[in-house]
């Protein structure tokens, strides 16, 4: 089952119907029940050719990971008349990551006859913005390309996994009757941007050159040149949540598009209809007698187009005398078939375009999906690729030294086997956190969630669980699927109850994947790991997932005295400890994190007015951006007395990042734009305050390698005072700062107050927050309270003395 050529068209909404004979009935083709014969239910062959990692049959349906992007899934069955007999559709159920896509082949034949039934035809559709859910997919019999002949189908193909190593599904595939989707389209828009708001997916590494435009004859030099990169993808938050590109200039869709998805150095741009537009911005670049144009890779079904506009500006610094140029896809003579190659265009072929003062490229009136690769100025007249730059290995990732795993005294018990949906097995709360979706099966849990910030909670006790008796002991999980997660134990605070601020106290996160065992089905953690204070803890919690593609499924939680002979378990990896409270005596501290350039200068004049010090945690990349004015103002502030501590290079949740070296280039680049704005007797901050809340085992344990070095030598003590900082009291400016409550805000800050709260997160994001900061400083004030920054508030000698 080869496949002959590669992706067509894109699916589009379903908007027009159409009618069949009511003397059709579907046909099912497959829905796995023959699967272990090796037929489907036509008694025809199926399956994948030893194409994928691994496959294997469910209810209905087929599982499967992709190995590369030559596996492939097919079915196969007598030649089938769809027109005469009626059938006006293909419908089966899909699941894929979130974002993905998948190419769907039908194979034809010139008709039913015997004599034609041995050759095919193959024609394509591109399946794409997938939910991550399972879906229903209705296929019509239209639109496919190569005119395929729909009263002789003789087979179907699932190629192009836009994700390997990844859980799919195909199911309960058949050939439907009656009303069947027709796509449309729509107008192409007329307008350029107008703001910078902000929305990628994986694609193959084929290297070929599209050789489609005419060189311009005025070439120039390439001496001592490089491309000069526009963006990289490198970060989905730096794209989508903070709209910025890699020259830290504006890139947006301005919310135009129906997703926008960065992964592995690749942008998948989904329009939602033709107005739909996605633009990257230089800030008026002079590229004259450099470079020649613009490369980058492309990977689009065949039949798509798009326009490209390049403008610029009349005169550099205005905000006006923006002059643009478009040419579309077509008259750049680029053709798509499936496959990634590189394509570029020289400044030559856009007449009129002033090359002195480039302002953005433009891309508009998409008629389908398109990934994009590396983009980047090309030098002198000959087009040429960005290569991304070879990086070492992160330093220090978890492959430490085991030791042997010594026995215990202590009494075994079972946490939990999932018999019961409201209770763990000592009769205590479990539960999952909204948003989180968790089946119950059989004494067992199957957990799956997209958001790393959520979490599956077991409790040990109501109030205060004494761990002590068992801190030679382990805990252990039984599990199958993925183990890209984080396990907590939780510690109350010193009053046991629930509701005093903070609740929990903290906790300390190991990394699940460095306990397991037995090729992933047993998970084994010395409780004496978990670096909290024991006579106090609360319960179990993971948390932290960080593989959105795949399934984790736990049948026990138990504490045991030892685990199986020859056991040898991993060292503890220094850690960033977890704070949601100060700790000194009658202190309490503004942690206000990074907002609105135009309203920080407002926040500052109210502070100094207030007369006390605070702690501002600074996103990095904005603090580069010239147009924000942060660095002044940080720097400013720094003068002042106020501490500045860090916030992440692109505000992403840290520890839903995939991979280490993602998590390392969010620090290192937040520390190095710290490093560019202040003075080089400047230190570093060891606080850190993860966007959203969202902490986990490998977050925390990066951020001190990051932060010391890794060896010990030089940033051992720094080691040592790593922070992960929370809040106890929240303003809650993220829900009621823009709704007709605004003043909810202030109740909020009483509540916290009230309960003990004694660490402030706040944005300054909002007029209304801002408006109400003078009201929060009075409150805490008013408390008894001494105002202080947060390295006071934790006794951090190192620390600047209270004044």
């Amino acid at each position: 089952m080869l496949l002959d050529r590669r992706l067509a068209t894109v699916v589009s909404g379903l908007l027009a119907v159409t009618t069949v004979s009511a003397a059709c009935t579907d046909l099912v083709i497959d829905d796995f029940s023959k699967w272990v014969e090796g037929t489907n239910n036509l008694n025809w062959p199926n399956g994948d050719d030893g194409s994928m990692t691994s496959i294997a049959a469910a209810a209905g349906k087929v599982q499967f990971i992709p190995k590369d992007g030559g596996s492939y899934f097919y079915e196969s069955f007598s030649c089938q008349q769809a027109v005469t007999i009626g059938y006006g559709g293909v419908q089966f159920t899909l699941q894929g990551p979130a974002g993905g896509s998948v190419a769907f082949e039908l194979q034809t034949s010139a008709s039913c006859n015997a004599s034609d039934t041995g050759n095919y035809t193959s024609s394509y559709n591109v399946i794409s913005g997938l939910t991550g859910s399972q879906q229903t997919i209705d296929l019509p019999l239209l639109g496919f390309d190569n005119n395929p002949n729909y009263d002789a189908i003789v087979g179907l193909v699932w190629s192009e996994f836009s994700q390997t190593n990844a859980i799919w599904s195909v199911g309960n595939i058949k050939l439907t009757c009656g009303a069947v989707a027709v796509p449309t389209t729509t107008a192409a828009p007329t307008t350029p941007p107008s703001s910078t708001t902000r929305s990628v997916v994986p694609t193959s590494t084929t290297r070929s050159i599209i050789t489609t435009v005419t060189r311009s004859s005025a070439s120039p030099t390439a001496t001592a040149c490089s491309n000069l990169l526009i963006d990289d993808w490198e970060s989905q938050s730096r794209l989508t949540f903070l709209g910025y590109n890699a020259m830290n200039q504006a890139s947006s869709d301005d919310g135009t598009m129906s997703s926008i998805v960065v992964s592995n150095h690749r942008v998948l741009l989904t329009p939602k209809n033709q107005q739909s537009y996605f633009y990257s911005q230089f800030g008026c670049l002079d590229t004259n007698n450099k470079y020649g144009g613009i490369s980058f890779r492309i990977r689009a079904a065949r039949g798509t187009t798009f326009a490209v506009q390049m403008s610029y500006f009349a005169t550099c610094g205005s905000s006006t005398g923006r002059k643009t140029i478009s040419m579309t896809s077509t008259q750049l003579k680029w053709t798509f078939d499936g496959t990634e190659r590189l394509y570029w265009f020289p400044f030559s072929v856009f007449t009129g375009l002033d090359t002195t003062k480039l302002d953005m490229i433009y891309f508009s009136s998409f008629n389908a999906a398109v990934i994009l690769g590396p983009m980047s100025f090309y030098c002198g007249s000959t087009a040429s690729e960005y290569i991304l730059p070879s990086l070492p290995p992160p330093a220090n990732t978890g492959a430490s030294p085991t030791v042997p795993a010594p026995s215990s005294n202590a009494k075994p018990f079972v946490i939990d086997t999932f018999a019961n949906k409201d209770t763990n097995s000592l009769g205590q709360w479990h539960g999952g956190d909204d948003g989180m979706t968790v089946t119950f099966g059989k004494n067992s849990i199957t957990i799956r969630t997209n958001d790393s910030d959520l979490g599956w909670n077991t409790q040990l006790a109501s109030k205060c669980f004494d761990m002590t008796p068992y801190s030679t002991a382990y805990l252990h999980v039984a599990y199958t699927g993925s183990n890209k997660f984080s396990i907590a134990l939780q510690q109350h605070n010193a009053q046991c109850d629930d509701s005093i601020k903070p609740y929990p106290e903290t906790w300390d996160s190991l990394e699940a994947a460095r306990y397991s065992f037995n090729d992933g089905s047993d998970i084994y953690i010395p409780i004496s790991h978990f670096n909290i204070n024991l006579t106090r803890t609360i319960g179990f919690n993971l948390r932290g997932f960080y593989s959105p593609s795949e399934s984790t499924i736990i049948t026990k939680l138990e504490i045991i005295p030892s685990v199986p002979s020859g056991t040898s378990i991993p060292h503890k990896l220094p850690s960033g400890t977890l704070v949601f409270a100060c700790t000194r005596p009658n202190s309490f501290a503004f942690a206000i994190d990074d907002g609105d350039p135009k309203l920080a200068s407002r926040v500052m004049s109210i502070v100094q007015a207030a007369n006390i010090p605070v702690t501002f945690f600074t996103v990095g990349l904005p603090l580069l951006d010239p147009s924000t004015n942060l660095s002044k103002i940080y720097r400013d502030m720094a003068s002042k007395g106020h501490q500045i501590a860090l916030h992440s290079y692109t505000h992403p949740k840290m520890e839903g990042l995939p991979t280490i070296a993602d998590i390392d280039w969010e620090y290192q680049n937040d520390m190095g734009a710290v490093r560019q704005t202040f003075p080089s007797s400047f230190k570093i901050s060891p606080y850190f305050r993860p966007p959203f809340g969202t902490e986990g085992a490998r977050m925390r344990q990066r951020l001190v390698e990051n932060l010391g070095g890794g060896d010990g030598g030089g940033g051992g003590d720094r080691k040592k005072k790593a922070y992960i900082v929370g809040w106890s009291v929240d303003v809650e400016d993220w829900l009621w700062a823009e709704s007709d409550t605004p003043e909810k805000q202030l109740e909020a800050f009483k509540r916290d107050l009230k309960a003990g709260g004694n660490l402030v997160v706040m944005h300054y994001l909002y007029e209304s927050t801002v408006g109400y900061l003078d009201e929060f400083i009075a409150l805490a004030k008013a408390s008894g309270k001494r105002l202080m920054r947060v390295d006071q508030c934790m006794e951090d000698p190192e620390a600047p003395p209270l004044t």
